[in-house]
């Protein structure tokens, strides 16, 4: 942890981060006339490798969910059915 004024956190912003994304520093502490006003942490990565295929099973559909229907053709297009 180490602390920094707010003059210093502006011009020193990209090295802030590159202290925090070496692992050097585990947050920073911007500070105002020596106060503590707000803190820069690194955002920890998530695992998406194993978000996809999270619902498979889960849901369900009828089995002519992908059938073409002339009702709503004709809503869409107002005219037959054209395939």
């Amino acid at each position: 942890m180490c602390k920094v004024n707010v003059l210093e956190a502006k011009t020193n912003f990209s090295k802030l981060l590159a202290l925090l994304e070496s692992k050097e520093e585990d947050e920073v502490i911007i500070c105002k006339n020596n106060n503590p006003v707000a803190t820069l942490k690194l955002i920890p990565k998530v695992d998406v490798s194993k978000r996809i295929g999270i619902a498979k099973g889960k849901l369900s559909y009828p089995d002519d969910f992908n059938e073409m229907d002339e009702e709503i053709a004709q809503m869409f297009y107002n005219s037959e059915l054209h395939i």
